[in-house]
């Protein structure tokens, strides 16, 4: 199938951006309703999202990025916070295609970096409470994906933030977390992992590290990866991925039985579900377990773009060859079942209202492709702006 391819303080994003179209209206018991946008700050606007939504013929490429773009302004500018479900993924995916897309969007990074002094200036009781560690990770995590890709250079607010992480660091080697909103605030394993991987992608860090406690930090993190069961398949899944960017992390043997739980969870279609890798009661210390459980798909869930792509991108990582048969099924399926909007449908876990697992349900889609090969790298795409 044909794929399409194409300011200091965070207020500033309030000029950016046009919608991507009016809300879709619905019917229930013969009544119409406009359900609310998904995001909506200022111009912007991103419609609800429809499990019933028309697929799209060929790919395109440029709609999944305006969304991914406009989805990112919208929640800085409404809900001013670094969040796992949006904001982060925008800053660990995004950097990732500059080559393919061009420089992601520097309001993010202005954005990060505001977040980041605040929080510096933040007491660590107050940072280690509710969700703060996640986002203070996610904030570490962004800001070194984007200095691996986007400039290749390590700057000193990542190092202010992976500092401030560690320092959040639990005796145990891993975050605190409410264990409330799966996939990402679920359990203290997922934070783990994030906080792995952002100590990786940051360029030259851990080999010049000298600091002994935050050498000490990065032993703990290691030894709760490698010695902590992970709660259910998917946490495995992060600890895969964790693990291709970390070499030393996994024995040999231990990546290829990791590989053979991802491998055993592809769908007939050849997507995957995250509804299979974990049983309800596993997300978030079971509190979706009546929800999940109560859903018409509960015995057959269908594939979905957040599995599929994460899927995908974690076999790339691990250097599968593109001619696997289990690559090839996932990325036929990732061109078949684009929709209009240009997002990849995934169901929420928690809500069946925002579904803004869609967000990271485009934006691993959207790595995947561009790892895969599938979207062509531009030229002097390390200055271009996308259009």
């Amino acid at each position: 199938m044909k794929l399409l391819s194409n300011s200091d303080h965070p207020q500033a994003i309030l000029r950016f951006g046009l919608g991507l179209g009016a809300a879709a209206t619905l019917s229930l018991s013969g009544a119409e309703f406009t359900p609310e946008p998904q995001y909506r700050h200022g111009e912007i606007l991103v419609p609800a999202f429809r499990s019933n939504e028309a697929k799209r013929a060929t790919v395109s490429i440029p709609l999944a990025e305006e969304y991914l773009r406009k989805g990112a302004l919208a929640w800085a500018g409404s809900q001013g916070c670094v969040s796992c479900h949006t904001t982060g993924l925008y800053m660990v995916t995004r950097p990732a295609l500059t080559r393919q897309l061009g420089r992601p969007l520097e309001e993010m990074r202005t954005f990060f970096v505001h977040e980041l002094r605040e929080d510096l200036a933040t007491r660590r009781d107050v940072l280690l409470n509710s969700t703060r560690p996640a986002r203070v990770i996610y904030t570490a995590a962004g800001l070194a994906d984007w200095d691996s890709h986007v400039t290749r250079t390590l700057s000193t607010e990542t190092r202010q933030a992976l500092a401030q992480m560690l320092d959040l660091q639990l005796d145990t080697g891993t975050w605190g977390t409410l264990d409330c909103w799966p996939p990402y605030e679920s359990d203290a394993f997922h934070l783990a992992t994030q906080a792995a991987m952002a100590i990786a992608a940051a360029p030259g860090w851990l080999a010049e590290l000298k600091d002994e406690r935050q050498l000490a930090g990065v032993a703990k993190l290691k030894n709760y990866l490698r010695n902590t069961p992970p709660p259910h398949d998917y946490g495995r899944v992060l600890l895969l991925w964790a693990s291709a960017r970390i070499p030393d992390l996994l024995p040999a043997e231990k990546k290829h039985e990791l590989l053979n739980v991802l491998s055993k969870h592809q769908r007939p279609d050849g997507g995957w579900s995250i509804r299979t890798f974990a049983a309800p009661e596993a997300w978030g210390g079971g509190n979706r377990a009546q929800k999940l459980r109560q859903e018409p798909e509960f015995s057959d869930p269908p594939s979905d773009g957040h599995q599929t792509g994460l899927a995908l991108i974690v076999l790339s990582e691990h250097g599968i060859p593109a001619t696997d048969p289990r690559v090839q099924r996932g990325l036929r399926w990732l061109k078949e079942n684009q929709r209009e909007s240009g997002r990849w449908w995934t169901r929420s876990l928690n809500t069946d209202s925002s579904h803004y697992i869609t967000y990271s349900g485009t934006a691993y889609p959207l790595l995947a492709l561009g790892l895969w090969g599938e979207i062509p790298i531009q030229p002097h795409s390390d200055t271009a702006r996308p259009l």
